[in-house]
């Protein structure tokens, strides 16, 4: 039996607002698409909530034996300022800024959002298509949508048509919108006269001679529409009806209810079958911003720098922090949340080290008490994750795996009192859960034997202490280390074992 099918896995649809079932097209073969980047500047860390989430929606799925295409895209061209298709080409506003051609600012951000998700553990996905390298395609659609008589061309642009589309399909579904009140609303967009309703898009804008990115097309000189990139490149690498779609919820209106309408207007049918979207990341409960300079980059977390931090933070920390609550709940920012999130990791990560490390003897006398507990953490991992991909209880899980491995290493529950196969599995387990579906690693720093020979040091000289009956010592011993997270257990037979909180 494959380990989806033990455990079946159900996501929030935002398209019904309801938990669902999840329930692949074509098993074990899943298709995942979500939004990437549109490199004109850095990333940040509100957007790294989101790549985290269904990085690990990629890892859990594989996890489980799905056989998961993940296809993430790079918005290259054809962004505007204004989500409707009006406004200023983002990145050609960031090339003028910094004297660069517009393909220079897209490597430069691109290299750089590559390297941001190295930090964090960030998987590639299985595809990461260009905007520029599907223009052809994008193209191509457009004609398809006109030929359908949802799009009109007008000086040069071509504007999907709403009020059209609405004659025959639902628009506005995935949103809750009410679409027509705002087709009854004010026309005050740039070139607004050029559009029949103040809702439709442009699937394809016309740009000036002076424009740097343009391209040739049967309308003139222009540029793609943002939300038809990944219209296109959906269907290309993952087929006209596939099974999730993921982002942030800023993207449900007018992004993903466009890309929906394009689809729709192209192909005749609904392309996504489940849509996960992601909430937002706040800092000390406000909406993080750049205006309210409470907005992070990565390297501000990594040094310490923002004025807003008391200290800097490793990537695997963050990670973690973002990872202590569900995907879809807000997520508060905070340098108290971040250092328990620092102590959190480092406990789990230090029981990892000790697991990786520790082989069954093969000879057991098995307690069932020990055993059901084990197997039982085990179970519990997979249901947790396997119900819509709550990493926040897993962790709460792996928490409880951490104080038995523990055990093990204080000698609480010996090893012998365990079956061999129990052993193996609930050590698999966490090691699996830990690097592969939340995608922890070990960071390196201070080496783990060398922070492990240092405490033994301490524990004997606080034995010393104990024996010369310097209290005073052997106390200020267990109290410092006590202090940044080492506990230690004094024994009935004079042994001290520890433990990392």
């Amino acid at each position: 039996m494959k380990l989806y099918e033990k455990y079946p896995v159900s996501l929030t649809n935002s398209l019904s607002g309801k938990k669902e079932v999840f329930e692949p097209l074509n098993a074990p073969f899943v298709g995942v698409y979500s939004c990437g980047p549109t490199v004109y500047s850095e990333v940040h860390l509100g957007n790294l909530r989101t790549f985290t989430a269904f990085d690990v929606v990629y890892r859990y799925l594989s996890f489980i034996d799905y056989k998961v295409r993940y296809v993430r895209n790079i918005t290259d061209a054809g962004h505007l300022t204004n989500d409707a298709g009006q406004g200023v080409d983002r990145i050609e506003e960031s090339a003028k800024l910094e004297s660069l051609e517009p393909m220079e600012v897209v490597q430069k951000y691109t290299n750089s959002f590559h390297e941001v998700c190295e930090l964090f553990n960030i998987l590639p996905p299985s595809i990461e298509p260009t905007a520029t390298g599907h223009i052809v395609e994008q193209i191509e659609m457009v004609n398809t949508i006109l030929a359908n008589g949802f799009a009109y061309v007008a000086n040069g642009s071509v504007y999907f048509d709403v009020r059209k589309f609405m004659e025959k399909h639902t628009y506005g579904e995935l949103s809750g919108r009410n679409i027509d009140e705002l087709l009854e609303g004010t026309r005050d967009l740039e070139r607004q006269d050029e559009k029949r309703n103040s809702v439709d898009f442009a699937i394809w804008k016309a740009v000036s001679p002076n424009h740097i990115q343009r391209w040739n097309s049967p309308w003139g000189l222009g540029i793609p529409g943002w939300h038809l990139e990944c219209s296109v490149m959906s269907a290309k690498y993952l087929g006209r009806q596939f099974d999730i779609h993921g982002g942030g919820m800023d993207l449900k209106f007018p992004h993903h209810e466009c890309e929906i309408a394009q689809s729709v207007g192209a192909y005749g049918k609904a392309p996504v079958r489940y849509w996960m979207h992601t909430n937002m990341l706040t800092v000390n409960g406000e909406k993080m911003s750049k205006s309210k300079g409470n907005s992070f980059l990565p390297k501000e977390l990594f040094s310490g720098t923002h004025p807003l931090l008391d200290k800097s933070y490793s990537p695997m920390a963050v990670r973690f922090f973002m990872l202590q609550s569900h995907y879809s709940s807000t997520l508060d920012f905070s340098n108290e949340a971040l250092s328990a999130a620092e102590k959190g990791y480092k406990k789990l990560s230090s029981s990892l080290t000790f697991i990786k490390s520790l082989n069954h003897p093969g000879t057991s006398t098995p307690d069932p008490s020990i055993h059901q507990t084990l197997e039982g953490l085990v179970e519990s991992c997979y249901q947790n994750m396997s119900d819509d991909f709550n990493t926040a209880t897993t962790l709460a899980v792996l928490f409880e795996m951490s104080s038995r491995i523990n055990d093990f290493k204080s000698g609480n529950v010996p090893l012998s009192h365990v079956d061999p196969t129990v052993f193996d599995t609930f050590k698999n387990t966490y090691v699996g859960f830990m690097e592969n579906v939340l995608g922890l690693k070990q960071e390196s720093g201070v080496d783990d034997h060398l922070l492990e020979g240092t405490i033994k040091v301490l524990i004997e000289l606080r034995k010393k202490a104990r024996t010369d009956r310097n209290f005073a010592l052997s106390d200020k011993i267990r109290d410092d280390l006590k202090a940044i997270g080492v506990q230690l257990k004094d024994g009935k037979d004079g042994e001290i074992s520890y433990s990392i909180e």
